[in-house]
């Protein structure tokens, strides 16, 4: 049976990636426990999921500039000393979202590198992979796109500088592609920065598909067919297109 990113299946992808329950709460503690006053997992874990969950209803509903750590502490029931012991500061916390996404795209997208995929195949990983992290891991990304502008100088960086990392593995499985003769292609990182555009629109406008009864995967195929159209690409590894997406009135 074949396996993620061979299979591109959402069920396959999460038994691949498991990017959400006590499986990320878990890994968000082992990335950032260096940073906790709090060592004890069975307890820290359990906190870490209040606070961020918390966070992200609080900053959707007044922004995150807007909100304070009381009011986390509120919405949370843990104490101000004990969300210090945990975050630390508004920054730090901020700082820790980014990062966990950052470093969960890394893993998942920058990871398709080491798997030797044709171009269009690799293409087609990198699209629905991302969009499924997007649909698992929605507050995650919402909160990095909508509340950038508010966050650090050095955190800004990172976000932009995660961002540039995607679109250069786009660039380059573009350009792998035109060299091999599948592809055409007269400015790759205007393609690239237009595929990034077309992803956001997943978590930014997901009402909108979800009103017109847009599946995951059918996203995903729909921005890998108008990519490959631009690309002058024909498909051929494989994969069944999706039905053509409902258009927009």
């Amino acid at each position: 049976m074949a396996q993620w990113p061979f299979d591109t299946s959402l069920d396959v992808f999460r038994s691949k990636w498991v990017l959400e329950g006590e499986p990320l709460w878990r890994s968000v503690f082992e990335m950032h426990q260096h940073k906790m006053q709090i060592k004890n997992p069975k307890v820290a874990i359990p906190n870490l999921e209040k606070i961020f969950t918390a966070t992200f209803r609080l900053a959707n509903s007044r922004g995150f500039q807007s909100m304070s750590l009381r009011d986390l502490s509120k919405e949370t029931g843990i104490s101000m000393g004990g969300l210090y012991a945990y975050i630390g500061s508004k920054n730090n916390l901020a700082s820790v979202i980014e990062g966990v996404q950052r470093q969960y795209i890394d893993q998942v997208i920058g990871g398709l590198l080491e798997e030797n995929l044709e171009p269009i195949s690799c293409l087609r990983a990198i699209i629905f992979g991302e969009i499924y992290m997007m649909e698992i891991m929605n507050p995650w990304y919402y909160f990095c796109f909508m509340e950038l502008k508010g966050l650090p100088r050095e955190q800004q960086q990172y976000a932009l500088d995660a961002e540039l990392r995607f679109e250069s593995i786009v660039i380059d499985t573009i350009n792998s592609g035109i060299a091999a003769g599948q592809f055409k292609c007269a400015k790759p990182e205007m393609l690239a920065s237009q595929l990034v555009a077309q992803l956001q629109q997943w978590h930014l406008k997901h009402w909108k598909f979800k009103l017109r009864e847009v599946s995951t995967e059918e996203y995903a195929q729909f921005v890998l067919d108008s990519l490959l159209t631009c690309l002058e690409a024909e498909q051929s590894d494989g994969q069944s297109s999706a039905p053509e997406l409902r258009q927009f009135g």
